[in-house]
């Protein structure tokens, strides 16, 4: 019971901070929209001429249709990863130092704050959601549930690959040349701007070890249908990436002095 509580406690401590910073709500949907909207439609437009005769791939017409899932999964991939950046900041102000004597184990923090990262992650891409409409895009009661239940899914394994690297990073600048070197190549290579069919075979091979892929195709199905992967296998990646993560993530905490 007190390691739940513990758990809780720090899970909370994530989603109020989260709350209370609006400027950051804002632009959690701010970014994600000028992808979708001005980046998805000035290049739907040119690539809609290109296609014009046979959709931009079968059974998607839409460029725009096309990149939502994976604008969700960039949305869950950033919010997710860059969560970790509290544990950098709580190292330097001497905040974790507290939390790591207090009477609870340290896998308890680290479970702590990877759900309170996921759950932040998963009301930035629950938010994604509204812009449906506006785009031609519409999904069921049912559909929303199991988008909720993937998008936690994903949200949990990026942030404990978020907490891996926090763990072992000693400043916020450090943090951040890391988490950009990996998370950039993760979204471009991911599928969520382009199909990943006939790709070069050096593209293709990091396109297959990239976790993202496999987030952001089942993702896309459930949205629109449309995969490029099995799903059992996308399911197979999400959760064995994720508890290879938390494995980690816990023994990072659990070394940390």
């Amino acid at each position: 019971m007190k390691e739940l509580k513990g758990i809780y406690t720090i899970w909370l401590r994530d989603v109020k901070r989260f709350w209370r910073d609006k400027p950051r709500i804002v632009g959690a949907i701010a970014q994600p929209a000028l992808f979708l909207f001005v980046l998805g439609t000035g290049l739907g437009g040119g690539l809609g001429k290109a296609f014009a005769h046979g959709g931009f791939i079968p059974g998607v017409e839409d460029y725009v249709v096309f990149i939502y899932p994976g604008i969700i999964g960039m949305t869950l991939l950033f919010t997710s990863v860059f969560s970790a950046l509290s544990i950098v900041w709580d190292r330097e102000f001497g905040f974790l130092k507290e939390v790591l004597v207090a009477p609870i184990s340290r896998s308890a923090v680290a479970l702590g704050k990877a759900l309170g990262g996921a759950t932040v992650a998963l009301f930035q891409g629950t938010l994604m959601l509204v812009f449906a409409p506006l785009i031609g895009v519409s999904l069921t009661f049912a559909m929303v549930i199991k988008l909720l239940i993937l998008m936690f899914l994903v949200s949990l394994s990026l942030t404990s690959m978020g907490i891996v690297i926090a763990a072992r990073m000693r400043s916020m600048e450090g943090f951040h040349m890391i988490v950009n070197f990996l998370t950039l190549p993760m979204f471009f290579l991911s599928g969520a701007m382009f199909p990943v069919r006939g790709l070069p075979s050096w593209m293709d091979y990091l396109v297959r070890i990239n976790p993202l892929t496999y987030g952001v195709d089942i993702l896309r199905y459930t949205v629109i249908g449309f995969k490029e992967h099995s799903i059992s296998g996308d399911l197979l990646v999400a959760i064995g990436f994720g508890l290879v993560m938390i494995c980690l993530g816990v023994f990072e905490f659990n070394r940390q002095e």
